[in-house]
């Protein structure tokens, strides 16, 4: 019985370990998988969402038959000046629930200045805790001389400065998400393909999302909606095994909120689950 009870312990800490990563899994899961669409359309207005808009999110991972609640991201939208410009700032935070900071404590932020008629990035930051790990990056859009400016300081060691191109349809994760859901897929069709050109960790990937046709989502909290369905191509790495991909379900209407987020992990499985929204534009 002893032996019985400290296997149990040991299983059900390891569990924990596991489900409080879900929370920095979700930035690969929710951010990574965000999308540039076709060259043709990367001139759009934000036609789904405004200043005020605020969702919320609760992050799940999955070890065998259990789905645990490890974390929760909100994701909010506000009018500023930038640079002379108008812009919305765009602003996103994940959490690990308290009760497992003792775990593994997890704290991030992600924020994307863009403008608001092009909804074009101009500046991104990236400032996260996972554990004893820590990172810092910064990007300038520099559409003058086509160039994204970039700043990156891990682990407590020095930050390194550098550049990378810059192309018209280029955003950071922050603003694919919400250039995204500005984008019109009237006329797509199923197994329709969209590239992806986008920068993360300092790095440019070219990786497409597939449209799979609509599904009705149903919500833990018994809510029910209307969905278009996409296969988004992982960027491979610590958490991604090459050539997966996640499912995401967004709005069938004109705000195109993302319902539902499911991806493989090396070990595992995440989940990010619409919990609540308000300040929607439609």
């Amino acid at each position: 019985m002893h032996f019985l009870k400290h296997f149990t312990t040991k299983i059900r800490i390891q569990c924990r370990m596991k489900s409080l990563k879900i929370v920095a899994f979700f930035t690969a899961l929710f951010f990574w998988v965000q999308y540039e669409v076709f060259a043709q359309q990367c001139n759009v207005n934000a036609k789904a969402f405004a200043a005020g808009e605020v969702i919320k999110y609760h992050a799940f991972y999955n070890w065998g038959v259990v789905w645990i609640n490890a974390g929760e991201v909100e994701f909010t939208v506000t009018s500023k000046r930038f640079e002379g410009r108008n812009v919305y700032h765009l602003y996103a935070w994940g959490t690990s629930r308290k009760s497992y900071d003792w775990i593994f404590k997890v704290r991030q932020k992600y924020q994307s200045y863009v403008d608001t008629e092009t909804l074009k990035p101009l500046w991104y930051e990236r400032d996260v805790v996972e554990g004893s790990y820590t990172a810092f990056e910064e990007y300038r859009f520099d559409y003058n001389n086509m160039q994204i400016r970039t700043y990156v300081q891990k682990r407590q060691r020095p930050g390194v400065t550098g550049s990378l191109p810059l192309s018209l349809c280029r955003f950071d994760v922050m603003s694919a998400i919400y250039y995204f859901r500005s984008v019109d897929f009237s006329n797509l069709r199923v197994g329709d393909r969209i590239p992806i050109d986008i920068v993360v960790d300092s790095e440019m990937h070219q990786l497409h999302l597939r449209y799979l046709g609509k599904e009705e989502v149903e919500t833990r909290n018994k809510q029910k909606y209307n969905c278009l369905k996409f296969a988004v191509q992982l960027v491979e790495g610590t958490v991604f095994k090459p050539g997966e991909e996640a499912l995401v379900w967004v709005t069938d209407d004109k705000n195109k909120v993302p319902v539902l987020v499911e991806a493989p992990i090396l070990v595992g499985a995440v989940k990010a689950i619409l919990v609540d929204m308000k300040g929607l534009k439609h």
